[in-house]
């Protein structure tokens, strides 16, 4: 049989792109080469789609030169309608096929890939991509609407306050009392950005304006939220097969004992001070109930694709933070992590993902 041409659309214009051109070469690495043909293409800073190598060293993580796709003239052109799955490149020697793409595999973070944007434009266009859906990823992508949406489908949530500058400036005194009745510390991060990104916690009331301002050099809404005293813990949830239930994995936890919370550098860097466990040291009614609620939030964002969900456990009740609907899926990654951890491997888990968009 022929092989299924995948692209392996990477990079982006978010403030994340280093994170999803290391996502990229795990997923370079790993992908069935007997099962698919692939098709390396990154999108610059500014927004341009070029051919990329198919090297996964390239993108590797390091802290001295973090990965990035730099525009090298070979520009890639999408299909110019739904009647051709071509994609083409041009370059100093002219124009020539890549062939037609059977499916995408989106592995963007943050804004203008994770959001819902990408996903627009491969549904205009007809081809079939792995992940959520628009409707999905832009929910997922959108902290405030996410709460809202779980709240009201009854999914426990961390409490928050969503303020915009116009609101403080507008009547800072009101926004303040409800920012205070959070009590501290609390977390201030922006609205739609991920990877720890403009993340502060906030311990002492005096040190607020600086975590606003941090977080809104990268979003024009902020969140306030409560620091929930408990442990970190996080799940991968695939959709169920042939009509079957969710699938959710076992449990990980991220256990901080040397930094203020698990940021950028301890994600990605391999900073000190955190150590990551999978799987979690959970009782099994602990675990099902966790699962409960993770399938739940999948199932009330939209359901499709994948997510993480991050939750925080006190002891007696299970607060979901966030729902990722593209997570870090470097090879370390909790996502696959957790997915490993339950039976599933790397490889396997890259293709469960295309087979369920093909």
């Amino acid at each position: 049989m022929t092989r299924p041409v995948v692209v392996v659309l990477f990079g982006g214009r978010s403030s994340e792109h280093s994170i999803s051109s290391a996502t990229a070469g795990g997923v370079l690495r790993a992908i069935d080469r007997d099962r698919y043909r692939v098709i390396p293409v990154g999108i610059t800073r500014d927004g341009a789609f070029v051919l990329e190598d198919d090297d996964p060293d390239k993108f590797a993580l390091r802290p001295e030169a973090l990965p990035e796709v730099i525009d090298n003239g070979t520009r890639v052109r999408l299909p110019d309608s739904t009647l051709s799955r071509e994609w083409t490149v041009t370059d100093a020697a002219g124009e020539r096929s890549l062939g037609e793409v059977d499916v995408v595999l989106p592995i963007l973070h943050g804004r203008f890939g994770e959001d819902g944007t990408v996903q627009g434009l491969l549904e205009l266009l007809g081809i079939p991509y792995a992940g959520g859906g628009v409707l999905m990823s832009a929910i997922g992508m959108n902290k405030n609407v996410t709460k809202r949406v779980l709240r009201s489908a009854n999914v426990p949530v961390v409490p928050w306050v969503a303020v915009t500058r116009a609101d403080l400036e507008r009547d800072r005194g009101l926004w303040e009392r409800r920012i205070h009745a959070l009590d501290l510390p609390v977390f201030v991060k922006p609205n739609e950005a991920g990877s720890s990104v403009g993340v502060t916690k906030v311990s002492r009331w005096e040190d607020l304006d600086a975590a606003l301002d941090t977080a809104f050099a990268e979003d024009g809404l902020v969140l306030v939220e409560k620091a929930i005293v408990g442990r970190e813990v996080e799940c991968g949830v695939l959709p169920g097969r042939d009509g079957g239930p969710v699938r959710v994995s076992v449990a990980g936890e991220i256990v901080v004992t040397g930094r203020e919370f698990y940021d950028f550098e301890a994600k990605y860097l391999d900073a000190p001070g955190v150590e990551l466990v999978c799987p979690a040291d959970l009782r099994d009614g602990e675990l099902a109930e966790m699962q409960r609620i993770a399938a739940q939030a999948f199932e009330a964002i939209g359901g499709q694709g994948l997510a993480r969900v991050d939750f925080f456990y006190t002891g007696t009740e299970f607060y979901v933070n966030e729902v990722n609907t593209m997570p870090g899926f470097t090879p370390i990654s909790m996502f696959p992590t957790c997915w490993i951890a339950s039976g599933l491997s790397y490889p396997d888990l890259i293709s469960d993902l295309l087979e369920a968009a093909l």
